[in-house]
């Protein structure tokens, strides 16, 4: 596709913060951006976003107004997942995805 046609964004698509949920803002060393979180959990930026939408990570803002997550709720996240059994992770997977749909 030709670069002139192709519409543009007036933001940078990393710097938008949270338009239609509410969030705290919080300071920078209590955020994590949403492709760190991915990173440390080791899942992919999609499972972030379904993680956020079934309320096991909390969405929160740094004082820039870019979006992310609770530093506090990834390393609960964390331990979580070092601590359940396989069953469980399955059985929390096949939740989140009936409760995303």
């Amino acid at each position: 596709m030709d670069d002139s046609r192709r519409p543009r964004r007036p933001w940078a698509r990393t710097e938008r913060g949270y338009a239609v949920l509410k969030v705290d803002t919080v300071e920078d060393d209590a955020w994590m951006s949403r492709p760190e979180a991915a990173r440390r959990l080791g899942v992919g930026l999609l499972r972030v976003g379904m993680l956020i939408a079934n309320r096991r990570l909390i969405p929160a803002e740094n004082p820039a107004g870019q979006a992310g997550v609770t530093a506090a709720g990834v390393q609960a996240e964390e331990s979580w997942r070092a601590q359940a059994t396989r069953r469980a992770k399955l059985a929390r997977l096949l939740k989140d995805m009936i409760n995303w749909f």
